[in-house]
């Protein structure tokens, strides 16, 4: 992994930060979480469930402003957290996280409503964790 610990730990910080801001989330009857996957135009507007709070464009933009594997190896930490892939799966995960995520990666990553959780997993997975880095 060659993102920075300390960046994946801010970056968690300032989701679950957003996260407590936001109304309880509530499940709709029907929806898959196969429709939450992003689409290779994604809609105009943002639908993350913290677009409305200030913090949000201060994380999407420190996002957005990390060099290209950076953002994409965010994404990979986010998918081995969820369980999508698995650490042994690293490398098959960037790759595909830059086939698929190259554009719109903060707006993609902040789109995720367990987004610290999922890279605080993916952390762990690796062996990593940002209370090594406190």
């Amino acid at each position: 992994m060659d993102i920075a610990i300390d960046t994946v730990c801010y970056v968690i910080n300032r989701a679950r930060e957003l996260m407590a801001d936001l109304d309880p989330i509530e499940d709709e009857p029907g929806h898959h979480s196969g429709d939450d996957t992003m689409k290779d135009d994604p809609p105009e507007e943002d639908t993350s469930p913290y677009q409305e709070n200030p913090a949000y464009d201060e994380l999407k933009e420190f996002i957005d402003t990390l060099n290209d594997d950076e953002q994409m190896e965010l994404v990979a930490l986010t998918w081995i957290g969820r369980g999508t892939y698995t650490a042994e799966d690293w490398d098959e995960a960037v790759e595909i996280a830059h086939e698929e995520h190259a554009k719109n990666t903060g707006k993609y990553l902040l789109g995720q409503p367990l987004l610290a959780d999922e890279l605080e997993e993916g952390l762990s997975e690796l062996g990593l964790s940002c209370e090594d880095e406190d």
